[in-house]
């Protein structure tokens, strides 16, 4: 088990946000769109290396809901449907100290498929 773990888990009122808090007193907020856009979903990430797809659209994408999974993770659930990632701690502190960078690789994968963070079509 990870000697890292959240202390508080915190949706923001609009839904569009997602405060993480660590044992170590380390706070994260994360944007519901980047959450579903790097989703450790199979869906997303593929079944191995290589097959990740690029989620357009997702910009005003909210968190529905978010459920325990054992000790370790969180399944979090958004309004598009998408419930299938399960969100481990080591995750989330990944996508709080690293998510600027994700993010920018996310979009720069956007632009080079013609694809916008506001126009839902299929991923590729």
């Amino acid at each position: 088990m990870s000697d890292i773990w959240p202390t508080e888990l915190r949706v923001s009122k609009d839904r569009h946000r997602l405060t993480v808090t660590f044992n170590d007193g380390a706070s994260f907020d994360l944007s519901a769109e980047m959450l579903r856009v790097l989703s450790p979903s199979a869906e997303v990430q593929g079944h191995g290396p290589g097959q990740g797809l690029t989620v357009p659209g997702k910009r005003n994408v909210s968190i529905i809901s978010m459920t325990p999974t054992g000790n370790y993770a969180v399944r979090i659930g958004f309004d598009d449907f998408h419930d299938t990632g399960i969100f481990t701690w080591t995750y989330l502190r990944e996508l709080g100290e690293n998510g600027e960078t994700l993010f920018a690789a996310y979009e720069r994968d956007l632009l080079e498929k013609g694809m916008t963070r506001d126009k839902a079509e299929k991923p590729r």
